[in-house]
């Protein structure tokens, strides 16, 4: 299996390249050259399969450069039930008539990060372990991201993390779960600004051929295209839990800001999965929303991004919907560099309204979007304790609102829970008027010594900050 670039880049890798790398060298983000299909046969083959085994086969057909015992190593190792709490790994459970939430939270820092991040970690190890290397990780968090990563990287021999954050935007509870850490391959770095600051950090660092290459840059934001190879797993992990049969469709609906999640269920449904409509959930931070319906992105600057109450959706720059953007247009290139750098790098938006491939997000790719507001997740949250005694998360809240809106008789809609309550725990308190449940091991965490440097928002200061903590 090879790899290529959204931005037409000549070079075609392998897997094990483009894990280390992240972007491609024309800043990019790298695809395979086609997507593996995948026929009823299989999927009855896959239907009864532990989750362990369903990630092996679903990941051979995109990684022939590591043995398949190896791999499948890798995946027993990283899909236990002591990891994750269930057998199941990613249990669904229907919440009413038609409508069912597959819990993605039950990993190590209760958030849907941790299902591809646990794996990321183990890949990093195995291959830097081959190679006898050494890799720097740098990322950008809203929130869930970095105390995946770092959970997952912690300890790891040849890995260092470096990872930023908008200084006060994320809830006090995520916080404390990575600036609690006192690894010394851990580094905390709170950026003056909003996520979006971090995430053009990051890709400027990456940029810059020569700083990557000398101090071994790599990545696990959702622009690594194995974490979002991780994701695709469990969207076929939901359906088979939400029908009895090949034949029928699902419907999901992702919480997305960084589009990673949802452009995971795009490639699953790429594959042949049977899914009808992916529905696209934001929060005020709606540059997504906006696209769906009218054709028009258009990035937000720091001023016009929104402190919401979903805080790890607070994202105005999708860096993930290049890719669907690549296969919306029919994976042209030139078209994809002249809408990405010369339009939305000049003007800040690109515009698609009246071009033919704008209907086919919908037609052909299945697409469907919404938008939530802070009283909409209060009351969603009010509405699903009261109903069916079950506690959600305000960004799980924003998906279970856009899910309605969409339902068809017949058609599961399966909503993905996106982190637990207590990550949340101020929105929470102001919907119900109490404090939600904690896992005992986090007990007392925001009180514990904090390990974090703050950054103004500028790419030079964070190269320099890697250098002094590299050299």
């Amino acid at each position: 299996m090879n790899y290529l670039s959204t931005r037409g880049h000549p070079d075609r890798k392998r897997f094990c390249e483009i894990l280390l790398e992240g972007l491609a060298p024309d800043g990019g983000l790298y695809l395979p050259e086609k997507y593996p299909q995948v026929d009823t046969a299989t999927l009855a083959k896959w239907r009864e399969l532990p989750y362990a085994e369903l990630a092996f086969e679903i990941l051979s057909l995109y990684i022939d450069d590591i043995a398949p015992a190896d791999l499948k190593a890798i995946c027993a190792k990283t899909y236990t039930s002591e990891v994750f709490g269930t057998d199941e790994i990613v249990p669904l459970r229907e919440l009413e008539d038609g409508v069912y939430i597959e819990a993605l939270s039950n990993g190590p820092t209760l958030a849907f990060k941790d299902m591809a991040m646990q794996l990321l970690g183990n890949l990093f190890e195995y291959e830097l372990a081959r190679r006898g290397s050494e890799l720097n990780i740098l990322g950008a968090t809203s929130g869930d991201t970095g105390s995946a990563a770092e959970y997952a990287m912690r300890g790891k021999k040849g890995v260092r993390v470096f990872m930023t954050s908008p200084d006060g935007r994320m809830s006090p509870f995520q916080q404390a779960q990575m600036f609690s850490l006192q690894d010394q391959n851990i580094h905390n770095i709170a950026i003056t600004g909003v996520f979006d600051d971090c995430q053009d950090i990051v890709k400027a660092v990456s940029n810059d051929l020569g700083f990557k290459r000398k101090y071994r840059i790599g990545t696990v934001n959702s622009i690594n295209w194995a974490r979002l190879l991780a994701q695709v797993v469990y969207y076929f992990a939901g359906y088979f839990q939400a029908t009895a049969s090949n034949d029928k469709p699902v419907s999901f609906t992702v919480p997305s800001g960084n589009f990673g999640n949802v452009c995971a269920g795009h490639v699953a449904r790429m594959m042949g999965l049977p899914i009808r409509t992916l529905v696209v959930a934001t929060n005020e931070n709606d540059v997504l929303d906006e696209f769906f319906r009218t054709g028009i992105y258009r990035v937000r600057g720091a001023a016009d991004t929104h402190e919401t109450s979903s805080p790890s959706m607070d994202i105005s720059k999708a860096s993930n919907f290049e890719r669907f953007v690549f296969d919306l247009v029919g994976r042209d290139a030139a078209k994809l560099r002249k809408l990405f750098v010369e339009d939305l790098g000049l003007e800040g938006r690109f515009d698609l309204s009246s071009d033919p491939a704008f209907g086919q997000a919908a037609e052909r790719f299945g697409f469907q979007s919404s938008r939530s507001t802070h009283a909409d997740r209060l009351a969603t949250i009010r509405d699903t304790e009261k109903r069916f005694a079950t506690l959600v998360d305000p960004h799980t809240a924003d998906g279970l609102k856009a899910a309605r809106e969409f339902l068809v008789p017949g058609v599961p809609m399966v909503v993905l829970e996106t982190a637990l309550p207590i990550k949340f725990a101020a929105t929470i308190v102001e919907a119900l008027g109490h404090e939600p449940d904690r896992p005992a091991k986090f007990e007392g965490i925001e009180a514990l010594p904090k390990r974090v440097v703050k950054l103004p928002a500028d790419a030079e200061a964070v190269k320099a900050y890697i250098a002094q903590n590299c050299d």
